[in-house]
């Protein structure tokens, strides 16, 4: 059996893979290792319990996995207070606001309605190592913490959870939005609680749309999976700006007034050289994942800005930032993460700063995007082959390093495995679309003939 838990979190079909059983198991394991910590020993020996807050986005299969989880909490000892619908940012935020002892997100973020996937944050409201996951995983299969009568936890409703992410998030705000039209795509997800009402209140005029979710249609033909909706609707309506978020709102994508889309990459360019102008730009430097696009180093290069690159995943964005105490970083999909604010990827937030930089310079959200050239880049999966071998596969290696000869400094190659699957992505980024296709069908071609299986 491989590990469960995989880059965030854990997650599959619900009531397939993911089943009420597995959300109690989880649970009750979590509650063991994630409060035996010094926090929680000095509770209980004040003959109190931890806490744990419980959150959720609005799929149907999140009522019974909710359920599932704050009992195995509560049996455990451990008070339960349950946020509903939220977006994954805000739980990581009230976590470390009212000092609970760790948090569980129960969403499958871009994933479709019938997914959906279990989460925690520690004390502070950080997403978890691996090795702590490790541990929670391995206590599955052990003795659970079981108290009776009076040690058996509480679960109540956390009244004002919203509010306080609300209060929180306009408070990132140093100017008003007043003047700005932003259309906002929820989804059908989490977002739609909040977002168009922090941007209501940040003074911009709003257009919503996915924005009802009925348990079943977060993230289907809407969100930042697919921004087409959101495109035409900008563009209709002759809006500044266009916002997307995924199902628990931890992305954002952007639109502009044309109908071109933003990405995450050139939200970071935006984002960095305003941070940058206002000296708030820790160490000038910026963490992105080496799957970022050849132009935003490019950009950040030319204003004096370092870069840090790390695996593909936010979580070692996160790492990265943590190990060197920097401020901003993020990912091409949305994920950008500030780190002076939040303790993970938040969409409504970046969706501020972005429109809060248009607000301060005057300029349109396609002006700012210019400082950066998008190179294009295309990414041709290759299954079927053995993705253990690619790395030290000598012809492989003799094949890239030919093409990235031939490149110079006008693009660059990347070869990498799949974590999960037997497939190796094959990413080539080129000073043109016809050679960057031309170069990725040459090396997906060598990948296959090589590692087939």
């Amino acid at each position: 059996m491989g590990r469960l838990f995989g880059t965030d979190g854990v997650r599959g079909l619900a009531n397939g893979d993911l089943t009420a059983d597995l959300a109690l198991g989880l649970s009750q394991a979590a509650a063991l290792v994630l409060t035996s910590g010094r926090h929680a020993e000095e509770l209980r020996a004040a003959g109190k319990r931890p806490t744990a807050i419980v959150a959720r986005d609005p799929r149907v299969s999140g009522q019974f996995l909710t359920a599932a989880v704050s009992a195995g909490l509560a049996s455990s000892g451990i008070d339960v207070l349950d946020a509903g619908v939220i977006p994954t940012p805000a739980a990581a935020f009230l976590v470390g606001d009212i000092g609970a002892d760790f948090g569980v997100m129960i969403s499958a973020s871009h994933n479709p309605a019938p997914d959906n996937g279990i989460k925690f944050f520690s004390y502070g409201g950080t997403k978890l190592p691996d090795a702590v996951e490790d541990r929670i995983e391995d206590a599955l299969a052990g003795e659970k913490l079981a108290p009776t009568g009076a040690g058996v936890g509480r679960i109540q409703r956390f009244a004002d959870a919203e509010d306080r992410y609300v209060l929180h998030l306009l408070g990132t705000l140093d100017v008003s939005l007043e003047g700005l039209h932003v259309v906002i795509d929820c989804a059908h997800g989490a977002a739609a609680g909040i977002s168009p009402r922090v941007f209501a209140d940040a003074g911009a005029r709003v257009t919503v749309i996915g924005s009802d979710p009925d348990g079943l249609n977060i993230n289907d033909g809407v969100g930042s999976t697919h921004l087409d909706p959101l495109r035409a609707a900008v563009v209709e309506l002759g809006a500044d700006l266009g916002i997307a978020h995924d199902g628990d709102a931890d992305r954002c994508l952007a639109v502009d007034a044309h109908g071109n889309i933003i990405d995450g990459d050139q939200i970071m360019a935006i984002i960095a050289l305003s941070m940058h102008a206002r000296g708030a730009l820790v160490d000038d430097t910026l963490v992105a994942t080496v799957m970022s696009n050849l132009g935003l180093k490019r950009a950040m290069q030319h204003h004096g800005i370092r870069m840090i690159e790390t695996k593909v995943g936010d979580r070692y964005v996160l790492e990265a930032l943590a190990e060197h105490e920097l401020s901003l970083g993020g990912e091409q999909s949305g994920h950008i993460i500030f780190s002076e604010h939040a303790t993970t990827g938040d969409g409504i937030l970046t969706g501020l700063q972005i429109a809060a930089e248009m607000a301060r310079t005057k300029k349109t959200v396609a002006e700012l995007a210019g400082v950066m050239t998008v190179f294009p880049q295309v990414l041709i999966n290759v299954r079927g082959v053995d993705r253990a071998a690619l790395e030290g596969h000598e012809v492989v290696a003799e094949a890239v390093a030919a093409e990235e000869a031939a490149l110079g400094d006008s693009g660059r190659v990347l070869l990498r495995a799949s974590g999960t699957e037997p497939m190796v992505r094959v990413m080539v980024e080129a000073a043109d679309q016809a050679t960057a296709e031309a170069v990725a069908e040459r090396l997906a071609a060598v990948v296959r003939e090589q590692l087939a299986v």
